[in-house]
């Protein structure tokens, strides 16, 4: 008689159970935040781009699109409704007249470090309610790991 050899199930990989509960929540954090974001708010990429000047100093677009692994042409368009607003300004490159630099003005400063915005208001106000200063320190730690993987993406 011939018995069909006994397969064990390998054993959990606990890294990538970790990529795929990080894939699940933050998709799900991701288009609930979209949900949440009220109108006339700046966007996402806006918001992705004023921080980026504001923690990395003036760039180019290119190096902003490269930064977020996005086409150029995408960070363009972000980068033109930003200077339509009055957040960002382009000034000459003095080493490459082709290229400009774009640099925060004072109200694009203003509104990085501002804070206020729909879903960073509900996020804060969910963290007070329903978490403990402990948990919210574990999410606080847990935050620029999460921007490295994003970034080695």
């Amino acid at each position: 008689m011939n018995e069909a050899p006994s397969s064990t199930p390998a054993a959990p990989d606990p890294r990538r159970d970790t990529a795929n509960r990080l894939r699940i929540a933050i998709g799900a954090f991701k288009r609930r935040a979209q949900e949440a974001a009220a109108h006339g708010e700046l966007t996402n990429p806006q918001l992705t781009a004023l921080s980026r000047l504001d923690r990395l100093g003036p760039m180019t677009t290119t190096g902003l699109a490269r930064r977020e692994q996005i086409t150029p042409q995408a960070m363009g368009a972000t980068v033109s409704s930003l200077e339509k607003l009055g957040l960002v300004a382009r000034s000459a490159d003095a080493n490459d007249a082709r290229q400009s630099i774009l640099s925060l003005t004072p109200e694009g400063l203003a509104a990085v470090h501002s804070g206020r915005n729909a879903v960073s208001d509900k996020v804060t106000a969910i963290l007070e309610e329903s978490f403990t200063d402990a948990e919210v320190e574990i999410l606080s730690v847990a935050a620029p790991l999460i921007e490295r993987l994003a970034e080695l993406l």
